[in-house]
């Protein structure tokens, strides 16, 4: 049946009528591992798995019918969604020895559905692959195999989108930083050219009041002139004024 868009296999191992007559008569302990398989077969029947899950490990314990116990176990875990351990349990009892074809076939094509409910896609391909080598014609096997392949395809295009995005936004945040770091050089420019600006403007100021100054200080020729001929003026007028004076007469007494 499907589960979640997977072919579930469900196989509870049970020991014959005829195998459980003959070891009912030899060991105690063999009937009693049978016991607990078959109550937990009935609880697992009845949706009971964590009670299922008890007897089957408890069965394992006693060294008899441990493929049973085992797998049955796994079954439970998987179950009751405990996908690591139904894994390290379906890959317990494939490690048997004492399996045939129809066996590992179940096993690994459960443990490949415990291995997706975990998202370990190649683990599970893998799984199906060994189902399949074991019964190439189990169609369901085919069937979760594709279903694996696919899933692992849309996660590896998924993970190459991601990078790309990773990248693209990495790419951006470094396109944010140049362009902060032009910005910056840019005012830094600017701040240097105002202040080269403003020290040639205050030069071109100083040598035009000196300038200024200069030129104020300076006579013109014309100017020169006038002050000259004022002068010149000054002095006749003195020179006159000095030759209208008359000249002071010195008297010398006789001296006796």
């Amino acid at each position: 049946m499907k589960n979640n868009h997977l072919k579930y296999k469900k196989i509870i191992f049970n020991i014959s009528l005829a195998s459980m007559l003959i070891l009912s008569c030899f060991s105690f302990g063999q009937k009693s591992s049978y016991k607990m398989i078959t109550e937990g077969n009935a609880q697992y029947d009845q949706k009971k798995y964590s009670d299922a899950e008890v007897n089957y490990r408890k069965s394992i314990t006693t060294g008899k019918n441990v493929k049973e116990g085992n797998y049955n176990l796994g079954n439970s875990y998987y179950k009751q969604d405990k996908f690591e351990e139904a894994t390290k349990q379906y890959e317990t009892t494939g490690a048997l020895k004492d399996l045939n074809d129809e066996d590992r076939s179940v096993i690994y094509h459960n443990l490949g559905n415990a291995l997706l409910k975990e998202k370990k896609y190649p683990e599970s391909i893998d799984a199906f692959k060994n189902a399949l080598k074991a019964n190439p014609k189990d169609n369901d096997t085919r069937y979760n195999l594709a279903y694996a392949q696919s899933m692992l395809q849309k996660e590896q295009e998924q993970k190459k989108k991601d990078n790309k995005d990773d990248k693209n936004k990495d790419q951006q945040k470094k396109d944010e930083q140049q362009k902060k770091e032009d910005q910056q050089k840019k005012e830094d420019q600017q701040k240097k050219d105002d202040q080269a600006k403003n020290k040639d403007n205050k030069e071109d100021q100083s040598k035009e009041e000196n300038k200024n100054k200069a030129n104020k200080n300076k006579i013109s020729k014309e100017d020169a002139e006038k002050i000259l001929q004022a002068l010149n003026n000054d002095e006749k007028k003195t020179q006159k004024k000095v030759n209208l004076k008359e000249p002071v007469k010195m008297n010398i007494e006789k001296q006796w």
